[in-house]
């Protein structure tokens, strides 16, 4: 049965007015002035982020994931994840992912394969993300951002996706890569030498 995407209906929000309410370095907030699709008028609030997200999911030769922990401001709490962070729009997300793969664990990766591209919060936010899983890896320094204070840690792979589904990984990029992959080792999907690792 065809999937129904409903993208042939077109947008039903008419925009009147969009003024910039706040901004700095990272983003923007962007109050819309709209018509509601029933014709009402209203407003609309989008948080634009200056940058694309990524997240990778790097394993390693035993089949182990590296996993990274911070203290999330916006939460108030703290989070297990896969190296993530932001890239320059322009600059290909591979390139920003090996980047903040580096800089977070000190990894490099040899082999590279998209995961997913995800819209994140999307009653709220237009900000996007690419994941990848990463493979083939070496370890060198890595070199946080002045913000940042990471744990790292290496779980096994079925571990890790206990942890998703016990609630103990929440972050959405995390739980949606984590749980791809698991999908993709099980339909036998993935290239040989990573799907031996995941059978470790």
């Amino acid at each position: 049965m065809p999937i129904e995407t409903g993208e042939s209906a077109g947008n039903p929000w008419t925009v009147l007015t969009s003024t910039t309410r706040y901004e700095n370095a990272w983003m923007e907030v962007i109050e819309h002035k709209v018509l509601t699709p029933k014709g009402v008028p209203g407003i609309y609030g989008v948080v634009h982020p200056r940058s694309i997200a990524t997240g990778v999911v790097p394993i390693h030769e035993d089949g182990s994931v590296t996993l990274v922990g911070q203290y999330r401001f916006p939460l108030q709490q703290y989070s297990w994840e896969i190296p993530e962070g932001g890239g320059r729009k322009g600059v290909e997300p591979q390139e920003s992912a090996a980047r903040e793969l580096r800089e977070e664990t000190g990894l490099t990766a040899r082999r590279w394969m998209p995961l997913m591209t995800l819209h994140l919060s999307n009653c709220l936010t237009d900000e996007v993300a690419h994941t990848f899983v990463a493979w083939d890896l070496e370890q060198g320094l890595s070199a946080p951002d002045e913000t940042e204070v990471l744990a790292v840690r290496r779980v096994p792979f079925a571990e890790v996706i206990d942890m998703v589904m016990a609630g103990a990984i929440t972050d959405a990029m995390a739980v949606a890569s984590l749980l791809k992959l698991r999908v993709l080792a099980a339909e036998e999907a993935l290239p040989d030498d990573l799907a031996r690792r995941l059978r470790v």
